[in-house]
């Protein structure tokens, strides 16, 4: 029997490798201690249990996931601004991490800024029609993205100068290469210089194969960790998404599976007729939230209500201009707590994007163009009464006219 302490710093431990599956000494000092005094169970649980791997040394620590479906582009790099990573910036950032790969322990943003330039003017790269000049502040301003994100990750330090100086005046910022750091992002099966497909998805297949087990033990040891890993990584995981072997196997296996994840993590596991979602009572383990406060989480928690009223009226798909209509409405009566130009006319269109952005990477709908299609988790949404709180301006306003 584990000591009821040392279980905590356990579960403690995981929960902060889960959350950032890279830890840096310098803004995850505790959890990183963590990981390390208790370094050899989290390896012997992690590799029975997902076949994930751990390295951790006394400035890092990374746990190698690998996603349980590769073509999932519904959990994006962000930049500042919680704009999702586009193509453009995905380049970017593979442009600048070859660069620094071969940097000094210091560079500068304006000598990045050459060496990705260099890199991006090669033939072959060209040839697929990407192209970079940083003559333009878009330009500037993907790179300057690129390089936040490296910021956040701990491959790179501020010794001096600051981004946005950069993007309005070309001033340069100096900072250090964390080569520990940028040696442990690669988190494939294999090393890409043995990649040999021609096409991204063959190419992506071979970089994410694993091998091919070749007893029934071994099958079901795959099966077990596959499955694992989609329980902690995804929100709802639907029997209907998997294959016969998979369903055949959580099926058989989903107590003995989640009874196992739920000691682990601290997670709670809710079985459902379509599936199982392991949820997190803290709320800690997600990059996306429902419900938020503000514009976008009130629209997101709006058009989920809407869909799943449709879902429990028997409709299970609502096409594109009912939802923007469905938006429109909804501006016009909430307009005094919207921010400003929710209104105007085509806003509903970018509105009614971002909520499908969030309730898709929550697997609560599908969107299958010009139709979305409610999936089973979006029924447990419905909305009470609102409660307006008074701000501090309204009650002294209110105060005064008692006197």
């Amino acid at each position: 029997m584990i000591p009821a302490e040392e279980q905590a710093q356990r579960r403690a431990a995981l929960r902060a490798l889960l959350a950032r599956p890279l830890l840096v000494a310098e803004t995850d000092g505790e959890a990183l201690m963590l990981v390390r005094r208790h370094l050899t169970a989290l390896r012997e649980w992690l590799s029975r249990e997902t076949g994930w791997r751990l390295v951790a040394d006394a400035g890092t620590a990374r746990l190698f996931k690998t996603s349980p479906e590769p073509s999932d582009a519904t959990h994006p790099a962000r930049g500042h601004g919680k704009e999702p990573f586009g193509r453009r910036r995905y380049v970017t950032l593979c442009l600048a991490l070859s660069a620094l790969s071969r940097a000094d322990a210091q560079t500068t943003l304006g000598s990045l800024a050459d060496d990705v330039l260099t890199a991006a003017a090669e033939p072959e790269l060209a040839a697929t029609g990407f192209a970079l000049t940083l003559d333009s502040r878009a330009d500037r301003s993907d790179l300057v993205a690129v390089v936040r994100l490296l910021l956040g990750w701990g491959v790179l330090s501020r010794v001096a100068g600051d981004e946005d100086a950069y993007l309005a005046a070309g001033t340069d910022v100096l900072y250090d290469v964390r080569r520990p750091v940028l040696g442990v992002l690669l988190a494939g099966l294999r090393g890409p210089s043995t990649v040999h497909a021609a096409t991204f998805a063959g190419r992506l297949a071979e970089l994410t194969a694993e091998p091919v087990a070749e007893s029934d033990e071994l099958r079901n040891q795959a099966l077990r960790r596959r499955l694992t890993r989609r329980l902690l990584d995804d929100p709802v995981v639907y029997y209907d998404d998997l294959d016969a072997d998979e369903r055949a196997y959580l099926l058989s296996q989903r107590h003995a599976i989640t009874r196992r994840i739920a000691e682990a993590t601290g997670l709670v596991a809710e079985l459902r007729a379509e599936g199982i979602a392991m949820t997190d009572p803290q709320d800690e383990l997600t990059d996306v939230r429902m419900p938020e406060q503000h514009t976008d989480g009130h629209v997101t928690l709006l058009v989920a209500e809407y869909v799943a009223g449709l879902h429990r009226a028997g409709r299970d798909r609502a096409g594109d201009e009912e939802l923007r209509a469905f938006v429109r409405r909804a501006a016009a009566e909430h307009a005094g707590y919207w921010r400003k130009g929710a209104t105007e006319p085509g806003a509903e269109a970018e509105l009614l994007a971002i909520a499908l952005e969030k309730l898709t990477a929550l697997r609560l709908v599908a969107v299958e163009p010009p139709n979305v299609r409610s999936l089973p988790a979006i029924a447990r949404f419905a909305l009470g009464e609102p409660v307006i709180h008074e701000t501090r301006k309204a009650a002294a306003d209110a105060a005064s006219t008692l006197f």
